[in-house]
């Protein structure tokens, strides 16, 4: 099965554009993915305090987003999947890595340590992704619809803290946090996202983030709250330096990016399979499965080339695949182009310090919507499978166990300390419970709701 549903593509994945429609594709993929890019960075620094190395890590994410995208577009050997894919930095990751730096933190760890002690665990942590890789057809037997989509659902509900909090003003705003012009700043970004979405206009749509954080900061910039001192003080020139914070490890710690992988796994597969089949592929057969296989390798290897050069992990953009759709360009050798694009901008950390101006409420009004999209796209997935009584326990007890932890934190404190770390990361929390759930419960128990009624 091959056949392309979506609309008549202009350039199909061996055909080569000319340089100049080349370029102009190329762009609109950087442009529908430089605000998610980035913003993993963004929010990680701020929360963990890490000041000054920020304009850096947003300046590598790019670079190694460059890097990865000409890797999973081209195909080294068996590493990528040869299909029209960007890499950019995970939001899934987001919930693991804070709780990882938090804990270093708490033991009076400077920013060097805390960024060691992440970068190391993404980087054995991409072994099991890269291990993965070869035995997908196995895996998809345990990771089920039903558990990768609580663990994304999840992955957005336990991020929205993070968002909301910036769109009321930030973790710094102590006594002025939820002041009215912060509350009307964060709407005015989430009113413009609407509005840019809804247009119709296919270029707007997938531009709607960025043009959200550009019209807030300048709206914002006539109250006072941009500070363009940043800007004065910033790197013209970044040299990707490997291991430039050092390394470190946790076991604890580890158990949460380590299962993180593992969804990603079956995340980017679900995500080359959509390219595929606008590209106009094969979604099953032998070529497939080696393009799959290749592309979840691609996003290990890729994954540890991140944490060698000071970002965090990668992963496949599914956004980029309505950018397909919309210029009908499939063509593989766009990655070229997509790939030195990344890379120049992750060269001039001063454009990763534009992002540092941006206000808190700004910020927060964007990162809200990106967080609660990536809760309702775990709610479309489950939405998509049967409801059995089977599967409405498993999302029961999931979702309680991980909300639970959320909401009442202390509730782990007389855990021994190894247990503590696994057991107080709701992600790990609901995803092994949703697997455990899943064996335990026999598959014959499949009464539907509506039977049970």
């Amino acid at each position: 099965m091959s056949k392309n549903t979506f609309m008549p593509l202009v350039y199909g994945l061996d055909d080569v554009p000319p340089p100049s429609k080349a370029a102009l594709a190329a762009i609109q993929h950087v442009l529908a993915s430089i605000v998610g890019i980035a913003t993993p960075s963004l929010i990680i620094g701020g929360a963990l305090g890490l000041g000054e190395q920020v304009p850096y890590l947003i300046a590598m994410a790019f670079f190694v987003s460059g890097v990865a995208t000409f890797i999973q577009c081209k195909r080294i050997g068996p590493v990528g999947s040869g299909l029209l894919s960007l890499q950019g930095t995970s939001f899934a990751f987001l919930g693991a890595v804070l709780a990882a730096g938090f804990a270093v933190k708490s033991k009076g760890g400077t920013p060097d340590d805390i960024l060691a002690m992440i970068f190391g665990l993404c980087l054995v942590g991409s072994l099991v992704e890269i291990i993965l890789s070869q035995f997908l057809d196995k895996l998809k037997r345990i990771i089920t619809p039903t558990v990768t989509g609580i663990v994304i659902t999840v992955i957005g509900l336990s991020l929205i803290k993070s968002g909301f909090t910036d769109f009321a003003g930030g973790a710094r705003a102590g006594e002025d946090l939820g002041k009215p012009l912060y509350l009307l700043m964060g709407s005015l970004v989430v009113a413009v996202i609407l509005v840019m979405t809804f247009l119709g206009k296919p270029t707007l749509r997938i531009s709607a983030i960025m043009i959200g954080l550009i019209v807030g900061t300048i709206v914002a910039s006539f109250f006072g709250m941009v500070n363009f001192g940043a800007l004065s003080s910033a790197k013209l020139f970044a040299l990707p330096i490997p291991f430039k914070y050092g390394i470190d490890f946790d076991i604890g710690l580890f158990i949460p990016i380590a299962f993180l992988y593992l969804v990603t796994a079956i995340e980017t597969s679900g995500d080359l399979t959509a390219n595929s089949v606008i590209s106009g592929q094969p979604v099953e057969g032998d070529l497939y499965m080696k393009r799959i296989k290749g592309g979840v390798l691609g996003d290990g290897v890729n994954s540890a080339l991140a944490a060698v050069f000071n970002t965090f992990p990668n992963t496949t953009f599914s956004q980029n695949n309505g950018v397909i759709q919309m210029t009908g360009v499939a063509s593989r050798h766009v990655g070229m182009y997509m790939g030195g694009f990344l890379v120049l901008l992750g060269l001039f950390p001063i454009i990763g310090t534009f992002f540092l101006i941006i206000p808190k409420p700004v910020l927060g009004g964007g990162t809200l919507v990106l967080f609660s999209t990536i809760a309702v796209a775990g709610i479309r997935i489950l939405s998509s499978v049967e409801m059995t009584l089977r599967r409405v326990y498993i999302m029961a007890v999931s979702f309680g166990l991980a909300l639970g932890v959320t909401l009442v934190p202390d509730a782990t404190q007389h855990l021994p300390n190894f247990l503590k770390q696994v057991f107080a990361a709701p992600i790990t929390l609901a995803g092994m419970s949703a697997i455990i759930l899943s064996l335990a419960i026999p598959e014959d128990a499949k009464a539907t709701v509506e039977a049970a009624e």
